[in-house]
């Protein structure tokens, strides 16, 4: 059975985690899917896979063209795709032509906003009026890189509570769940106690009601990690190993 929204926030109310992961093609969202993942996300951490140094370059074309592919490979999951970088945060209007486009063209399910700041709630509560799902996304941005870097967020009192209020203004702007990355697991316990939606961690503890990881970073594909992803498996080295085994066997002549 298809998952949904609906099955997403009975999962919370049953406390079966959920299970996340991200793709960028075909045959990556094949295999995701069939092994039985809740929600396939098409993030704009895929910057990484076409070679940009983080996530501010990707456009809204590169997204839409890939989150198609996705989309063939896809048939029990949930998918979400982020906005790129500034296809969001002008104004209303142009989020809602950039949300549209992705939910017109790709056959995604619902799209995926950084930040919790007074805007963005407005933002999000008009996408959802419009009958957009939206999930929302707290604490370490990645899109705000240049601002705040790459550390662990909400380390002080001020900047814990501000979280924290972001993620209850998100619930009530009508978010359907929210990632909580790079947060203190204490902080991401408290949210996920405090809003009746899925939280979803990315190095924030196993307190959150699902986990979500790069999908190329669990594979041992990037050509590096965050210190808070794990590396399920070296596929780097069993790439590189297969092609030299190939190219000499042709040098040889044996192929």
């Amino acid at each position: 059975m298809a998952i949904t929204i609906k099955k997403l926030i009975q999962y919370k109310q049953q406390q079966r985690p959920i299970v996340v992961l991200t793709a960028w093609d075909y045959l990556i969202a094949q295999l995701l899917d069939d092994s039985g993942v809740d929600l396939i996300l098409v993030g704009d951490s895929m910057a990484g896979v076409l070679g940009y140094q983080n996530t501010l370059p990707i456009s809204l074309e590169e997204m839409i063209h890939h989150a198609k592919a996705v989309r063939r490979g896809v048939k029990q999951a949930l998918m979400v795709v982020d906005l790129p970088f500034m296809t969001y945060q002008e104004s209303v209007a142009q989020a809602m032509h950039s949300a549209g486009r992705v939910l017109k063209e790709t056959g995604a399910q619902a799209v995926k906003l950084e930040g919790g700041y007074p805007a963005m709630i407005n933002t999000i509560a008009c996408l959802v009026q419009a009958g957009i799902p939206v999930m929302g996304h707290v604490g370490l941005t990645p899109q705000s890189v240049n601002q705040m870097g790459l550390r662990q967020q909400g380390k002080t009192e001020a900047a814990r509570n501000r979280i924290l209020q972001e993620a209850i203004a998100l619930e009530k702007a009508g978010v359907f769940s929210i990632v909580l990355e790079h947060i203190h697991p204490d902080l991401a316990l408290e949210i996920t106690q405090k809003v009746s939606i899925p939280t979803i961690g990315i190095g924030a503890g196993s307190h959150c009601d699902g986990q979500v990881l790069v999908t190329s970073d669990l594979l041992g594909l990037s050509e590096k990690q965050p210190p808070f992803a794990k590396v399920y498996t070296n596929l780097r080295e069993a790439i590189t190993q297969a092609v030299d085994e190939f190219s000499q066997e042709v040098r040889e002549g044996k192929f």
